[in-house]
């Protein structure tokens, strides 16, 4: 019998769907043999005790959750989200250039540095990658600090907003679409497919429209269902992050698909596993499973906290779309100098 800890916080516990499936979790590992508990972050003290940490709380490299992801990464504890992937999915810089390195398709996309961007260069974007064009913070999470551009003033007035955050933001062609594929991932197999379907008065999952937060309806498909392509792109955008749980974004526009962004810590309280009953089966069996917890996305070593920047190729002023994944060294960690105090 395996110890299996549950890492919650009290915004985990903020509404039914949520709390259902927190109980769901625990109920399947029993099933399974396997005592559960839940972990909350007062109890962090207790992780070195536990057989598997299975984090359900939100995270942020610069937070209680990345702790305990840490904590038990040193103990040997598999850990769902490792520390790797914390680190990666938080900034989205350093998750698009692990994208790029992999040549996963993913919309034309653009890092732009703090105080270098001008009308000009503005201008220069829209000639490239078209119009609207989407703007987004690294740091961003949940639709936070997404906004699209459609002329040059507007692009300016969003980044300047943005460089108070970041000394980089992200910018991309706008792929227009009614709904986001979104895959899971777990070890690099499908967990489960579901369609979000976006908001008529958004192009977000998940946005504020006159003072009310409008969110996605989830509809989950079966994966015989699901076009092989989606579920293909789905593994191949979660592998270049790592081995852990994500949950991947992809549009279709033209018979083409691109990857918006990989998650980890993805919901699982949507009803994602409607055509999935095994969903919890499966990460409870892959925790458990995994006793060396060095094969989790990429092994962490004090040196990947170590910010590496854009400097000259992947910024705006060598007019590379992409970075050149030739130059980014194998299982790095890249950052984007992010300011993180107001976040």
């Amino acid at each position: 019998m395996s110890k299996l800890g549950i890492f919650v916080d009290r915004k985990t516990l903020s509404n039914s769907s949520q709390l259902m499936a927190l109980v769901k979790i625990r109920d399947v590992a029993e099933s399974m043999g396997h005592t559960a508990e839940f972990i909350f972050p007062v109890d962090i003290k207790r992780i070195p005790k536990l057989d598997a940490l299975f984090i359900r709380a939100n995270t942020d490299p610069m937070n209680i959750t990345y702790v305990a992801a840490r904590m038990a990464q040193m103990y040997g504890i598999p850990v769902v989200d490792d520390p790797s992937s914390i680190q990666i999915c938080a900034d989205k810089i350093n998750m698009y250039m692990h994208l790029m390195k992999k040549n996963v398709s993913m919309p034309r996309t653009k890092f732009l540095k703090k105080k270098e961007l001008d009308a000009e260069q503005a201008q220069q974007l829209f000639e490239e990658l078209g119009t609207p064009l989407v703007l987004k913070e690294p740091s961003t999470s949940f639709s936070v600090r997404v906004e699209k551009a459609s002329s040059v003033d507007e692009l300016l007035k969003i980044a300047k907003r943005f460089f108070k955050l970041s000394d980089w933001i992200v910018v991309q062609e706008y792929i227009e679409s009614r709904f986001d594929w979104r895959v899971g991932t777990i070890n690099g197999e499908l967990l489960y497919a579901c369609r979000y379907i976006i908001p008529s008065e958004t192009f977000k999952i998940q946005a504020s429209v006159n003072g009310h937060v409008v969110y996605c309806d989830v509809e989950s498909v079966p994966a015989d269902q699901v076009p092989s392509g989606v579920i293909d792109l789905g593994k191949e955008a979660g592998n270049a992050i790592g081995k852990g749980l994500y949950g991947v974004d992809i549009k279709e526009s033209n018979g083409k698909l691109y990857v918006i962004e990989v998650n980890d810590n993805p919901s699982l309280e949507g009803g994602e596993d409607e055509h999935y009953p095994d969903m919890f089966h499966n990460i409870i069996s892959y925790l458990m499973t995994t006793v060396d917890a060095s094969i989790h996305a990429n092994e962490f070593s004090p040196e990947f906290s170590c910010p590496h920047g854009f400097e000259g190729e992947y910024g705006l002023g060598a007019g590379t779309a992409f970075a050149n994944a030739s130059a980014l060294v194998e299982n790095d960690v890249y950052s984007s100098k992010m300011d993180l105090s107001e976040r």
